[in-house]
């Protein structure tokens, strides 16, 4: 694909043909004034980019051309790809895990070809933030910031692969309180027809679960800046989980640049829980450190 001048970006709902044949649909948020950088939003299991609106309006406001993708067998590109049956959202099809991230390598490839002289920032949250943490180690060259929210250590004992409502048991549990303490977050992923709140194991079965156990590469080779948040009550990983993905960023990766944020009584969707617009103001300010607006 050519280069297109950023007064070209187009907002709104566009596709792509992953190696597969499946037609994954992503949105674009142009950045507002002189553009400063691009960003790659990945979302999280069973759910889709639409969830991520505030967020990308956010960063087009601060000047980046925003990209987020409704991955394989989710959002809008799981009903196309199951023929709009709802009841199989979340299930990935052809290729698994291993096609799902190739895909995400090809969104990646499709955003440097069309913003090639513009930094990339890599932003994944949760299922997602696996998914960065995989592309960062097979490809350091790519991206020139990273953002794990939501994420942990890819490893058994640092990941929660058990219920993660479980601490929120009640009578009249939703079995979404674990998103967010703002109750109302759970109940709009409920009612959001584009979701599924069937467990990771269930929908991607024991092998492809396996897949996404891992560490940071050794020497990565390229100091790539990191940034990691995280809920106080995230039951996914929470912060012990990513104090240890920190370390191994600086000790195994020879990473120098790794801050970790953590935010108190809040829980897995810090874009969305009640310290929201905080964590956006965090985000924001660092990478106005490492990525500075242009005149």
């Amino acid at each position: 694909m050519p280069s297109t001048p950023d007064s070209a970006v187009t907002a709104g709902e566009h596709s792509y043909i992953d190696a597969h044949g499946i037609e994954i649909v992503y949105d674009v948020y142009p950045a507002q004034g002189t553009p400063r950088g691009a960003v790659q939003l990945l979302h999280g299991v069973g759910e889709h980019a639409g969830r991520y609106a505030a967020l990308g309006e956010a960063l087009s406001a601060a000047g980046f051309h925003v990209y987020a993708d409704d991955h394989r067998g989710h959002g809008r590109t799981g009903m196309g790809q199951h023929d709009d049956d709802a009841t199989r959202l979340g299930r990935l099809g052809p290729g698994g895990i291993p096609a799902t991230l190739e895909a995400c390598w090809q969104f990646t490839r499709l955003i440097r070809q069309q913003h090639p002289d513009l930094p990339l920032v890599l932003i994944g949250h949760s299922w997602g933030s696996f998914l960065s943490q995989m592309l960062l180690n097979d490809h350091p060259d790519a991206y020139d910031a990273v953002v794990l929210s939501g994420s942990a250590l890819r490893w058994p004992g640092s990941l929660n692969a058990g219920d993660l409502n479980a601490r929120w048991k009640a009578p009249d549990a939703m079995g979404t309180e674990w998103l967010a303490s703002d109750l109302e977050v759970g109940r709009a992923f409920l009612d959001d027809p584009l979701t599924t709140s069937t467990p990771l194991l269930q929908l991607f079965g024991p092998i492809d679960a396996a897949r996404l156990y891992g560490r940071p590469r050794k020497d990565l080779g390229r100091d790539v800046p990191v940034l990691l948040m995280v809920g106080r009550d995230d039951s996914v990983g929470g912060p012990r989980s990513v104090h240890k993905l920190a370390a191994a960023y600086r000790d195994r990766s020879r990473l120098t640049d790794v801050t970790t944020y953590v935010y108190p009584d809040i829980r897995h969707e810090i874009f969305n829980d009640v310290s929201q617009a905080e964590v956006r103001a965090d985000l924001l300010a660092w990478l106005d450190a490492r990525i500075p607006s242009r005149p």
